[in-house]
C-alpha cells in the first residue's frame, strides 16, 4: 500500500473490512508488523479499562496514557472511541469463534456440534463476576452493552462483525440440515443470527420474569437449549 493510500473498503474485497483490519491499514508506517503491534496495546489498554469500574465510559486520552502511546498515534488508527470500541468488539468476536470451531470439532456432525456451540456460548457469554478475572473470550459487562447498542443504533456495523460467529454457525446448521437434523425450509443465515441473539440475550441479562440472576449454567443452558430445538408447543399425533 502506498503512503498516501486510503484505508480499503468494503467493495474491493469478497468479505467487509473489519474495523481492526482497516485501523492498521491507515498506518503510514510501512511495517506492518510494528502497526499491528501498536493497534493491539490500544485495544489492551482500552480492555483494561473496560474491567474496571468505569466499564466503556472511559476516555480517548486515559486509552492513550495507558497504552504508553502518543493522541496522535490513536488518531492514526482509529476516527474516534466508536471505531476503538467496534474494533474491540470485533476482536472478541473473532476469537470466540474460533474458540467454538475448536470445540465443536470435538462432536460428532450434526446436532452434536450445534448443541455443543449452543451450550459453550451460553458459557462465553456470562459476565465475569466482579473480583474475578474473566477469560479473553468472555465479553466483559461493558461490551455487553456495546453489542446491544450495535443491534440498535448501527445494524448494519452489529452485522459486520457478527460475521465470523455468523459465519459457522450457518455451516453447523448446513451440516445438520444435511443430515435431516433439523427443518430443511428455513433460511439458516436469519435463522443463526435468532439463535446467536437468543444465547447472548439471555446468558448476559436478567431475565423479564425476574428469576435468579444466577441460575446453574447447565440447567439454564438446557431450557433454553430445549426451547430452540423443539419450541414450546406440543406436537400434534401423527
Amino acid at each position: 500500500m502506498a503512503p498516501n493510500e486510503p484505508a480499503p473498503d468494503a467493495s474491493a474485497n469478497d468479505r467487509p473490512v473489519s474495523w481492526r483490519e482497516q485501523a492498521v491499514a491507515r498506518s503510514l508506517d510501512p511495517a506492518r508488523v510494528r502497526a499491528e503491534r501498536r493497534v493491539q496495546r490500544f485495544l489492551d489498554a482500552a480492555l483494561e479499562l473496560m474491567n474496571t469500574d468505569s466499564g466503556k465510559e472511559f476516555t480517548v486520552q486515559e486509552v492513550v496514557e495507558r497504552s504508553g502511546q502518543s493522541l496522535r498515534s490513536f488518531y492514526q488508527y482509529f476516527a474516534g472511541k466508536h471505531e476503538l470500541l467496534l474494533a474491540l468488539f470485533e476482536e472478541s468476536v473473532r476469537s470466540t469463534a474460533l474458540h467454538l470451531r475448536s470445540e465443536i470439532s470435538t462432536q460428532e456432525p450434526g446436532l452434536g456440534r450445534l448443541r455443543r456451540f449452543a451450550f459453550e456460548y451460553y458459557r462465553i457469554c456470562q459476565p465475569t463476576p466482579k473480583g474475578r478475572k474473566g477469560s479473553k473470550k468472555a465479553p466483559t459487562p461493558a461490551l455487553g452493552e456495546f453489542a446491544q447498542q450495535l443491534l440498535t443504533e448501527h445494524p448494519k456495523e452489529a452485522s459486520q462483525a457478527w460475521v465470523p460467529l455468523v459465519t459457522l454457525l450457518v455451516e453447523v446448521l448446513d451440516e445438520c440440515a444435511e443430515l435431516d437434523a433439523i427443518r430443511s425450509d428455513l433460511d439458516h443465515r436469519r435463522i443463526a443470527g435468532v439463535i446467536l441473539q437468543a444465547v447472548s440475550f439471555n446468558a448476559f441479562s436478567a431475565t423479564i420474569s425476574g428469576t435468579s440472576l444466577k441460575p446453574d449454567s447447565n440447567e439454564a443452558a438446557e431450557e433454553l437449549w430445549g426451547v430452540l430445538l423443539l419450541g414450546i408447543g406440543i406436537r400434534k399425533p401423527k
